[in-house]
């Protein structure tokens, strides 16, 4: 994000490390599952909460050749976590991290959108029938055309602003959307449970044409 451009609680969203967080979530949200379900040792899953502070790889990580961010984060977790590290991701392939963390930070996006979007929205309403009497003239290839009322003006914006928020909700419904599912997706070395159970936690949907 540009932070210029950028409200610092939008900035949030998508700082680097709050992406990193999200990862997280995600990879312990399916430990959790797998503990419950009595894949990995619930030992483990109280190390793997407790150890990891900080979320981002280092620099010396960074700088790695030939190796993708994904496994530089799973590097980074194992040296924090330990012996246990090796519960992490157990079953997963990075697509099911980043798509499934993706679509957390796109909800909160929308989310936040949606507020600002509703602390908004009284505005033109209020407007339009404040100055619904006061006339203007409407230009048509930059010359006046018609005339008319401020008021209509404010009255369209504002039937405009309603009908982008039911679009920006439909987004949110759209874009929170989980994947749970290993290497090409085939549940190969995961239940799809594992699936429905992380999604369920994550307060995301499920997709719909998964494997039954």
């Amino acid at each position: 994000m540009i932070e210029r451009y950028t409200l610092p609680e939008m900035g949030a969203v998508w700082d680097e490390e709050n992406k990193f967080q999200k990862w997280l979530d995600v990879e312990i949200a399916v430990c959790e599952v797998h503990a419950e379900m009595g894949t990995i040792p619930r030992e483990a899953l109280e190390e793997i909460r407790r150890k990891p502070r900080s979320r981002c790889p280092n620099q010396r990580d960074r700088k790695k050749p030939r190796t993708t961010t994904s496994s530089r984060f799973t590097t980074a977790l194992a040296e924090k976590i330990g012996p246990s590290a090796r519960f992490v991701h157990y079953g997963l392939t990075s697509s099911d991290v980043v798509d499934t963390a993706n679509a957390l930070l796109l909800r909160d996006t929308c989310d936040f959108v949606a507020e600002e979007n509703r602390r908004f929205y009284g505005g033109p309403e209020t407007s339009s029938l404040r100055i619904q009497r006061h006339s203007t003239g409407r230009r048509t290839h930059g010359i006046h055309a018609e005339p008319t009322s401020f008021g209509l003006t404010f009255a369209l914006w504002y039937d405009e602003m309603r009908r982008n928020r039911v679009r920006l909700l439909k987004a949110r419904e759209t874009v929170a959307v989980g994947k749970i599912s290993g290497a090409v997706g085939a549940f190969a070395h995961l239940d799809p449970e594992v699936e429905e159970r992380v999604c369920e936690r994550l307060g995301i949907a499920l997709r719909r044409c998964r494997r039954r």
